[in-house]
């Protein structure tokens, strides 16, 4: 197997792809087509996936052969060896993943899966088909923006993490498979998609990780495999590698052949939405955001959903949906009016009243995950919170138009793709704010935060 690399431009990334995969990518039929199974990036959930899937679906994927996982505890351990509550090793989540694709195989009867991952995703999907039976289970494996040769290589520092490229398990997954010194398994046909140098986690210098003016000894070309091919796709960030249309276009390329139809979204005429509500583990994934991750379900939260006006993010009449959930932290059916913006309302002991925003669903979803937050310590005594979010991508002003309560860039915000969301404290009654990303408008309302509410302005795309 030898290494492919292609840099090339958001309009002719798919196009290029084709012709250096035709000879070796099947083209099946939507009725064969393989189940796809996709893996979150640490401290991420399965609902990073949403737009992923309807851009699959709007393509005549049949949405029961697109499963996204949810790693329960989706946080790294600070060293891979040592236990840690509330995280995973590397050999914990490469079981998950194991036990996960055993499931799909058996649902469907299929032969084998295509697995798609992002980041941390990335690495269980390797140690998978080396260690646990996927090189006779996966098709096609598909790596955006995993840290494949670590985020750092820093002798004395880290090194028992698994974003080490020093450690034990970096260096046995990237120990040559062959003679000719390939990093892939096969018989696995491999894909890695990367920035050329717009990944926060694939940098020379250590800001990201804390370290600035420090050598990582990683260069942008970190992601990329021995015997894979290895796709560069300029100035996406460390998430738009799974996420962005361009790399759905790849993805899917790679896997059939032939180029998508669309890279959008079709609308269907009724959206039917379900997910799942979520609470907060103990460690922060990002200790400058404030997020804390898990995806255990939260029972006994209270959910409502209201529709508002597009414009000022008023509630148009009562509660559409409200439902208490059990155990399993599942909410569901419920039938989104079209082209109507809604907000999701979750309240649970111990935590904020959390308002979330988002922007009107084309399509239906099981992936509608909603996480209760908790106030800052330092937001505590602000008149209210409201926080400005991209699941899916980071805010780079020097690459993005947007604008939050019509602060642009917003606040918080620094060149380059390294910050997912922005913070305000707005002063005054309850109002209207407005995020704006790329032509993505979600406007919501401020609400006062000595009664224990937060506002989230979450961005779909």
């Amino acid at each position: 197997m030898t290494s492919r690399r292609m840099f090339l431009g958001m309009a002719t990334a798919a196009a290029a792809l084709a012709a250096g995969c035709a000879s070796t990518a099947s083209t099946p039929s939507m009725i064969e087509a393989p189940p796809i199974v996709f893996v979150h990036g640490n401290g991420d959930s399965a609902s990073v996936w949403q737009t992923t899937l309807w851009r699959f679906e709007s393509n005549g994927w049949p949405r029961e052969r697109l499963h996204a996982i949810d790693l329960p505890y989706p946080l790294n351990r600070d060293d891979d060896s040592k236990p840690q509550p509330g995280r995973t090793s590397a050999a914990e989540h490469m079981a998950f993943l194991q036990a996960e694709v055993d499931k799909v195989l058996q649902a469907t009867g299929a032969r084998q899966v295509v697995l798609f991952g992002n980041s941390r995703g990335g690495i269980a999907i390797r140690n998978y088909v080396q260690n646990g039976g996927g090189d006779r289970t996966v098709s096609h494996a598909i790596l955006g923006g995993t840290p494949n040769h670590g985020i750092w290589a820093i002798k004395g520092f880290r090194e028992g993490n698994e974003f080490s490229a020093l450690s034990p398990v970096m260096t046995a997954l990237n120990a040559p498979k062959n003679t000719i010194g390939d990093e892939v398994t096969g018989p696995v046909r491999w894909l890695t998609i990367r920035s050329d140098n717009n990944d926060k986690y694939a940098q020379p210098d250590g800001l990201w990780i804390g370290a600035k003016g420090t050598a990582t000894n990683v260069t942008f070309a970190g992601p990329e495999l021995k015997g894979a091919t290895n796709l560069v796709i300029p100035r996406i960030d460390h998430r738009e590698t799974a996420f962005a249309p361009a790399a759905f276009e790849a993805a899917y390329r790679f896997i059939t052949g032939k180029a998508p139809q669309t890279s959008g979204v079709v609308a269907e005429s009724t959206a039917v939405l379900r997910g799942k509500v979520t609470g907060l583990g103990l460690t922060p994934t990002d200790p400058a955001s404030g997020n804390y991750s898990n995806n255990l379900p939260l029972p006994g939260a209270q959910l409502e959903i209201y529709a508002v006006d597009a414009a000022t993010g008023e509630r148009r009449g009562a509660a559409a949906y409200a439902k208490t959930v059990a155990a399993d932290g599942l909410w569901g059916p419920f039938t989104a009016q079209a082209a109507t913006p809604y907000e999701f309302v979750v309240s649970a002991p111990g935590y904020a009243i959390t308002h979330i925003y988002r922007s009107p669903f084309p399509r239906s979803s099981k992936l509608i995950h909603l996480r209760a937050e908790r106030i800052a310590d330092a937001d505590k005594g602000a008149p209210a919170v409201v926080t400005m979010t991209r699941p899916r991508g980071y805010l780079d002003p020097t690459r993005d138009t947007m604008a939050f309560d019509g602060k642009s860039p917003p606040p918080g915000t620094v060149p380059g793709a390294g910050v997912a969301s922005s913070r305000l404290k707005p002063e005054g009654p309850p109002r209207s704010l407005t995020a704006q990303f790329n032509g993505e408008r979600v406007t919501g309302r401020s609400w006062p935060a000595a009664s224990n509410h937060l506002s989230i302005l979450e961005l779909s795309y």
